[in-house]
Parts: C-alpha cells; sequence; structure tokens
C-alpha cells in the first residue's frame, strides 16, 4: 500500500433525537470523515468519533483535524506499508490522540481488506456472521418517558438496555426498570458522574441485578475504581480509563474491572483494540464495543471488530434508523432481532452514498 491522497472532511448530521449523558445533550453529531485513496485507486474510508468539544475525553474535532494535518498524514503519505498494523507503529511517537490516529488507520485497514479481497471482519480475524446488539439509552425528561423507550427497544428485539445515570437520577430509574422489566439484561453507565464517597449509593445498584456498571468514577482512574469493586458485587466495566493494552493490563491485574468497553477511537485504532481484546481472551475478562454515535462509516468499523470471538457481550451498534434519518452508507446498518448481518463483502463491506456525504459537508480539504 501507499496513500496517494487524503480528503478530510468535517460533517454534520442531525440526531432523530436528542441524546443526553451526563456531561451533555447532543442535537447534532460534528465528526470527521477521511478518505485515503491508495496509488492504485483504491479508497478506504475512516471516521474521527471525538466531538466538537472536550467532554468525553481531550479530544476534539478541531484538534483532530491539526493532528491529522500536520502530524499524522505527513508520516503516512506516500510511505510504503505491506499491512496496517505498520501504522500503529508508526504513530507510536505521537502521545495519545488517539482518536484522530484511529481515524486515518481505520481507513488503511480499509483498503487493506479490500486489496486482499477480505471483509474487514476476517481481516481482523473475525469469526461472527452475526452479532448481537445492544441499545444505548440518553437520560430522559422523566422515568415514564424512559420506561417507554425500553420497552419500545425490547419489542424490537434489542438485548441489551444501557441506561446512562448520574447523581439524581439513578436508583429510582434503576429500580422502576428492574421492577416494570425483570428478565431483560440493563447495565447503568456514569460515564464518571461518581466519586469514591458515593460508594454507598453505588452499592444500592447490587440490588438490582445489572450486567455491569459502566465507568462509575473519574475517567482517568484505575486505583478507587479497584476498590470499588471490592465493595460492589455488580461487575463494573471500564470505558474512558482504558486508552491501550498497558491501561488494561494494569487495571485487570488491580482488581479495577472484570468487563471491559472497546470502543476503537478510544484506544488508537482496530490494531490496539485486538491486542486489548487478545489480552481478555487469555485472562478470562469478557469485553463489548461501546458506540460515539457514529455514522454507518464508523458503525462498520465496529461491526467488523465486534466479530472477534471474545466480544461476547452485547455492543453498542444499533441500526442506523436509531441516530439517522438518512446515513452515508447503503445499505444502511440494519438491526433485526437484536442481531446484525456482517457484511461479506471486502473492505467496511457497505457503499459509501457520496450525495448524502457532500450533502452532510460543512467543510473539507484534501491532502497530496
Amino acid at each position: 500500500m501507499k496513500i496517494t491522497e487524503v480528503t478530510i472532511r468535517h460533517m454534520q448530521m442531525k440526531l432523530k433525537s436528542p441524546f443526553t449523558t451526563s456531561f451533555g445533550t447532543f442535537t447534532n453529531r460534528d465528526f470527521l470523515l477521511l478518505e485515503a485513496k491508495d496509488a492504485d485507486g483504491t479508497v478506504g474510508w475512516g471516521e474521527s468519533v471525538a466531538f466538537h468539544a472536550p467532554w468525553y475525553n481531550e479530544e476534539t474535532l478541531q484538534t483532530n483535524w491539526h493532528m491529522l494535518e500536520d502530524f499524522l498524514i505527513p508520516l503516512i503519505l506516500n510511505k510504503e506499508l505491506k499491512h496496517p498494523d505498520e501504522v500503529n507503529e508508526i504513530f507510536a511517537a505521537i502521545r495519545k490522540n488517539n482518536m484522530a490516529k484511529s481515524t486515518l488507520e481505520g481507513a488503511i485497514w480499509d483498503i487493506y481488506a479490500q486489496q486482499t479481497n477480505q471483509s474487514l471482519a476476517e481481516a481482523l480475524g473475525g469469526e461472527k456472521e452475526k452479532i448481537e446488539v445492544g441499545i444505548s439509552i440518553g437520560i430522559q425528561k422523566s422515568i415514564a418517558e424512559l420506561t417507554a423507550l425500553v420497552e419500545g427497544y425490547i419489542e424490537e428485539g434489542y438485548k441489551r438496555m444501557k441506561v446512562k445515570i448520574k447523581p439524581g437520577w439513578d436508583i429510582n430509574v434503576i429500580r422502576t426498570l428492574r421492577e416494570k422489566f425483570p428478565d431483560t439484561a440493563i447495565m447503568a453507565d456514569a460515564n464518571s458522574a461518581y466519586r469514591l464517597e458515593d460508594i454507598e449509593l453505588l452499592k444500592q445498584l447490587d440490588e438490582y441485578d445489572l450486567t455491569m456498571i459502566e465507568q462509575p468514577l473519574a475517567s482517568d482512574d484505575i486505583i478507587d475504581h479497584a476498590q470499588l469493586q471490592k465493595e460492589l458485587k455488580t461487575p463494573i466495566c471500564l470505558d474512558e480509563s482504558i486508552h491501550s493494552l498497558e491501561d488494561a493490563r494494569k487495571a485487570v491485574e488491580l482488581g479495577s474491572t472484570k468487563i471491559i468497553n472497546i470502543k476503537i477511537g478510544r484506544v488508537g485504532g482496530l490494531t490496539e483494540a485486538k491486542k486489548i481484546h487478545d489480552y481478555c481472551v487469555e485472562n478470562d475478562i469478557p469485553v463489548w464495543c461501546g458506540g460515539m454515535l457514529e455514522s454507518g462509516i464508523g458503525r462498520s468499523h465496529n461491526i467488523a471488530l465486534t466479530t472477534l470471538s471474545n466480544f461476547v457481550l452485547p455492543g453498542d451498534t444499533a441500526g442506523s434508523s436509531r441516530y439517522w434519518e438518512k446515513d452515508i452508507i447503503t445499505p444502511e446498518v440494519v438491526a433485526e432481532n437484536g442481531y446484525i448481518t456482517v457484511p461479506t463483502k471486502a473492505g467496511i463491506g457497505y457503499e459509501v452514498d457520496r450525495e448524502a456525504v457532500e450533502a452532510y459537508t460543512y467543510a473539507k480539504k484534501v491532502y497530496k
């Protein structure tokens, strides 16, 4: 492979309904879409999952563009590559900025899969023909509205409900859902909204047979989570704290987590995501794939990753219609009875709808 041209687009897509977490409410999704072209004309696509403000982590859409333009693209343009794993090594000298790295690396994985006539799932070593999916539900205006949403998603066949919580929107919410849906897999996602002094409150969640509580404490912590996990029967899942294989190893050895959420952008790309997955296989730590309100491009990468064997818990990769009136891929991602069929076409498995891409493009720049 030799990447000879890269195009970055600032995209803006309107969500079908607002999505609220402990750190903010989203009505639009601004993100970077990256198109890379190989010397032989093969085109690959990647997506930055950074938000327009540093809520989830320190990266933003603007900082990702800066890193790509000034550092990462120059490291890759016109460089001979034999395998996408080399990108991870080339980028190692650049500290952090994982979402920016993942954006370009993902496009190169897409190109590699096409050139080797494999689906992206096959190129990664995936085994599944279908993946089991859950749904992520933001904080609602009332418990009644939340309950109605959960009921609807259960009827659609989704296998797991992830519910956002924060102080004041937690115990009563989970209690109500468990009473209403006694047999449904439910997890609570705190997005770092609590502190260790909230331990007695968090222990109350043990009553409700949750699959997990995700990232209850600080986004950069693995020490306090270890102390909290000793006090909880409910498994803690780490999300924001895990940026690399080394982070995963330390968290597991400390006893800070029993489950890990692998997000491709957060860990710097598919190569590092695979390394974390393989480590978790060896240490009996189940994993699942979290979502970041991706368009169909990012969603296709999540689907491919989730075909690896140790993704044994339903992820957040819901169908396109959950978020968008019109996605930027064809066919759109469809979830049926809680499963998504993994595409078998070479590369990401979907066609990019260039008309839709242009319609949602706010700005773009080409690098050669």
